[in-house]
């Protein structure tokens, strides 16, 4: 492991690979550490997996405490600056169970001088966020929260007597006799779509606002001005072109990965920084850290006399351990002996991006509070399903899933398929604010839910993977597409039968007996806000929720990925066994749907059965 010493000088070195030009008179170079949608991700990630010359290689990848060490190490560089750009809550279990205190635990370990407000800052209301910034508040760190563009009306959690009790437009920081202003932005729509704020918070405009905060700091001769956004790599550029004398601009939201990886096997989006030029024609350095505490920024920023930017350089680091597992011929990750080891952390040394750092003890040690109660948290209960919740892939096949689970025995004889599928996909249906239609494919759910309490530990058995959610617009045409992909899948092309579709919001009759294009028929739909079922319509537009495996294309779903790739497709960032647990704990009481809420309505097997 790097000693801090070496891991700063290693920094500094990343930070300026070429020694900078001499200032001129008057100008002043800025330091910026920063992270960005860490979405209560504190843990390292075990099997992280970067490519050593070629050699598919897993490691122990990020976790908060080896965030905390490079903050640590960048501290000893002048004029710093240390900013997170939202998303800092929902994601994992620590969230769910600890509602903020572990994060905000992390991020006081590092005292940040700035947060921005994410749009996942509100999935719990104003409420929730208020809780959270109780929790970042009450250490000794005194971050600054930033949201320019929100305003929260007076008597609202987050404005209990004034505008700016929790939030405000911006702060300044002195550097010498430079004044510098940092001005936060959050996303506008999503927020407001896909989150839970107030009805009587605000979101306006996101380059109006910008704009207009610049200019309020121009009028006091403030001219070093950073934008800490949360809307994506692309709005900020975009939002770059549109706007005078901004000079730099952190952000997060698209979980972007800049910089250059490709020597450990890693493709990022673009270079560390970005510049791009605002209306003035100045130049704009713009970065990200791409998500999960996988990755920490590093930018030096000079300006001349007269606050323009003169240049800009840095790096983003991956903070890994040294616990490296290779690939051997039978294709098993196999620990690596000591010379190997050594010889790793030689090559990573050099360009490339990964670094091995050790974790920071305190940090360490704050996590280890919150994580040694987990376990007992993970059986606390969450609800009750009064009914057993059967898993089948394929009504009438041999795809009984349910695994000895009472009352599941003869689940795969009947048409209704998989109760559990349907229970699913509409916790989603609720969880996305605007769906009209959820999906969920069979194999994605790995086991029944026995009748009986359900714990924090049953719903993480039930959706064990990683995924979130992505909301798409779709044409009905498009939907009845992507049914007849899914059965397609094993049907034609040999594929997995977990492909299967379940769905809230949308049912059909189904003949497995039939070629493509025939097997779906008297698909109805549900909409958004309405209690009434009618027939699809190929021309209109649905908002259809789902997992990003579906959605990028997973299990056959080639329809699905291909209005991915046209971007008609917004990545929600939500966690999909969370939104299972969120819909839980709100019901309180699961039970098996009403014959009419189910996805099929009537299915005739391959032999040409009717099903019951």
């Amino acid at each position: 492991m790097l000693p801090a010493a070496m891991l700063l000088l290693a920094l500094a070195a990343g930070a300026c690979q070429t020694p900078p030009p001499a200032l001129p008179e008057g100008g002043i170079a800025i330091h910026i550490a920063h992270i960005n949608d860490h979405h209560s991700h504190l843990e390292a990630q075990p099997d992280f997996e970067i490519s050593i010359d070629g050699v598919p290689t897993h490691v122990e990848g990020g976790g908060f405490p080896r965030l905390t060490t490079l903050f640590a190490a960048s501290s000893r560089l002048p004029n710093l600056l240390k900013i997170h750009a939202g998303d800092a809550m929902t994601g994992t279990l620590y969230h769910t169970l600890y509602h903020g205190e572990a994060d905000t635990a992390l991020m006081n370990s590092v005292c940040f001088d700035v947060f921005e407000l994410g749009n996942h800052e509100f999935d719990e209301g104003d409420a929730g966020l208020q809780r959270f910034l109780d929790y970042l508040g009450s250490g000794h760190c005194r971050t600054s929260v930033l949201a320019a563009n929100v305003r929260p009306a007076i008597g609202s959690p987050l404005a209990p007597a004034h505008g700016d009790d929790y939030l405000k437009p911006y702060v300044l920081r002195q550097f010498g006799e430079v004044t510098v202003g940092i001005i936060g932005i959050d996303v506008r729509g999503k927020t407001m779509n896909s989150s839970r704020p107030l009805p009587s918070t605000l979101f306006q405009d996101e380059i109006v606002t910008a704009q207009k905060a610049i200019d309020e700091l121009h009028s006091r001769d403030i001219r070093h001005i950073i934008l800490v956004t949360h809307q994506g790599y692309e709005a900020d550029q975009a939002m770059a072109a549109q706007l005078s004398d901004v000079d730099v601009i952190i952000g997060g939201d698209s979980h972007t990965l800049l910089g250059n990886f490709s020597e450990i096997g890693i493709t990022a989006s673009g270079p560390y920084p970005t510049v791009v030029r605002n209306r003035d024609g100045d130049p704009v350095c713009i970065g990200q850290a791409w998500e999960y505490a996988k990755a920490f920024g590093l930018m030096q920023v000079r300006f001349d006399d007269r606050g323009r930017v003169a240049a800009c350089s840095g790096e983003v680091f991956l903070p890994i351990g040294d616990d490296f597992r290779q690939m051997d011929a039978d294709g098993t990750f196999v620990a690596v002996d000591a010379a190997t080891r050594t010889r790793i952390v030689d090559r990573l040394q050099g360009p490339g991006g990964a670094r091995v750092v050790a974790p920071d003890p305190g940090a360490q040690a704050e996590l280890a509070r919150f994580s040694g109660r987990l376990d007992e948290l993970k059986r606390q209960r969450i609800g009750t399903a009064r009914d057993s919740l059967c898993l089948v892939r394929v009504p009438g096949e041999s795809t009984n899933r349910s695994g000895g689970v009472a009352d599941c025995e003869q689940a795969n004889s009947l048409a209704r398929g998989s109760d559990v599928a349907q229970a699913v996909a509409e916790a989603y249906r609720q969880a996305s604010k605007l769906a009209d239609v959820a999906l969920q494919n069979g194999g994605g759910i790995r086991t029944a839910l026995p009748k009986g309490d359900v714990s924090f530990n049953t719903a993480y058995t039930v959706l064990p993977f990683q995924n979130v959610l992505f909301e798409l617009q779709v044409t009905g045409r498009q939907l009845v597409e992507i049914l007849e992909d899914a059965v397609a899948n094993y049907l034609d092309h040999g594929g997995s039968d977990g492909s299967h579709p379940y769905a809230a919001g949308l049912r059909w009759d189904l003949d497995l007996s039939r070629p493509r294009g025939g097997r779906f028929s008297k698909v109805e739909i549900k909409r958004k806000g309405s209690e009434a079922w009618q027939a699809i319509d190929p021309d209109k537009t649905y908002t259809l929720v789902t997992s990003d495996f579906l959605a990028t294309g997973g299990d056959g779903y080639a329809t699905l990925a291909e209005v991915h790739r046209s971007g008609e497709s917004v990545n929600t960032y939500l966690n999909y066994t969370q939104t299972f647990v969120d819909y839980l704990l709100a019901r309180g009481t699961v039970t098996r749907p009403e014959a009419s809420e189910y996805s099929h309505q009537r299915v005739i097997t391959r032999a040409g059965r009717m099903l019951p």
